[in-house]
């Protein structure tokens, strides 16, 4: 019969890297061990519980039923380590830590122009950030992997506490010789036969868009698919088709003139970002003291969506402003 006193938690932290990548390799990579030494903690914890935890299906590798049990528990076990880890340093006035954080592919454009101070002011605390698209983030909320979460629209249904972080207007941008640059009050409907290019399915910005243009009746014409924000901007300046960017990702971009913000109506899209973390969740202290960080000092980062410095849009306008709430 299996018994949890047989378990270490070395062979659990290692099995709970596999079943996170979802990948050996990768697991191997982020532990800093070599691949067999991994394979070999693993097998020796399955014939530990007496059960598979994982089965190959062509090159991809999925928890079996004792597998996902196994991962819960090991999970709840790190994260349980981790706070008594921070604890302990807290009652003994040590500020250390570290805090794992999950953002949007758009709030890189904003987030990250804070770590720099926080880094100065806690220095005992390390930040690990991952980027994503909505659909890969709802995933890693779902596994509980990160302490907080950046996300756009709350998933509904979902047991989780969201709180509003920032404004994200969604602007449609061109060319600068594009025919519409100069136009103002653009009609929606003059855009049907424009060549659009568009983020990968399951990105937020994607579809708000498609709600936007579904609701009044208008099919786009998709030219190209790009799931990087950076790739979307060059191949618009390029000439390619019309696109629509979060204001964020576009203030240097609009500044120098390689993009223009076209005057559509119905845009901005207002959209907003909240801080998101599953109902019940504690954070730790550090994790705590980033979150505090992230609300006091978000006007700096929005700074330049609310008072783009030489923003151009059609017939020289400044792009719309971003808001923040208290």
């Amino acid at each position: 019969m299996f018994s949890p006193r047989h378990l270490t938690l070395h062979q659990l932290r290692v099995f709970h890297a596999v079943a996170s990548h979802g990948s050996f390799a990768r697991a191997a990579e982020a532990l800093h061990l070599a691949p067999p030494t991994l394979s070999l903690q693993v097998k020796q914890l399955a014939e530990t519980v007496g059960q598979p935890l994982f089965e190959h299906i062509g090159r991809r590798i999925y928890l079996t039923a004792a597998g996902r049990l196994l991962a819960e528990a090991a999970g709840d076990i790190d994260e349980r380590l981790r706070r008594l880890a921070e604890d302990v340093a807290a009652l003994q006035g040590i500020e250390k830590g570290s805090v794992r954080l999950a953002i949007l592919t758009t709030v890189k454009y904003v987030v990250p122009k804070l770590l720099g101070g926080f880094a100065a002011a806690h220095p005992g605390i390390d930040v690990a950030m991952v980027v994503g698209n909505r659909d890969a983030l709802l995933q890693r909320l779902a596994g509980n992997q990160d302490d907080l979460y950046i996300l756009g629209q709350p998933p509904e249904g979902w047991d989780v506490q969201c709180e509003p972080f920032a404004d994200n207007p969604l602007v449609l941008v061109a060319p600068p010789d594009h025919p519409l640059a100069r136009e103002r009050a653009i009609d929606p409907r003059h855009l049907a036969g424009e060549p659009f290019i568009l983020r990968e399915p399951g990105s937020g910005t994607r579809a708000t868009m498609q709600r936007f243009f579904d609701g009044l009746g208008i099919t786009l014409r998709a030219r190209l698919e790009v799931g990087s924000n950076e790739a979307i901007k060059q191949t618009v300046a390029g000439g390619l088709g019309l696109a629509v960017l979060s204001a964020h990702t576009v203030v240097a971009e609009l500044a120098l003139g390689e993009l223009v913000q076209l005057d559509v109506q119905g845009f901005p899209l207002l959209r907003q970002w909240h801080v998101v973390t599953p109902r019940g969740k504690r954070l730790s202290p550090a994790a705590a003291a980033f979150k505090d960080w992230l609300y006091a000092h978000r006007d700096q980062a929005l700074a330049q969506v609310r008072h783009p410095p030489v923003a151009r849009r059609a017939r020289g306008r400044s792009a719309a402003p971003a808001s923040t709430r208290p």
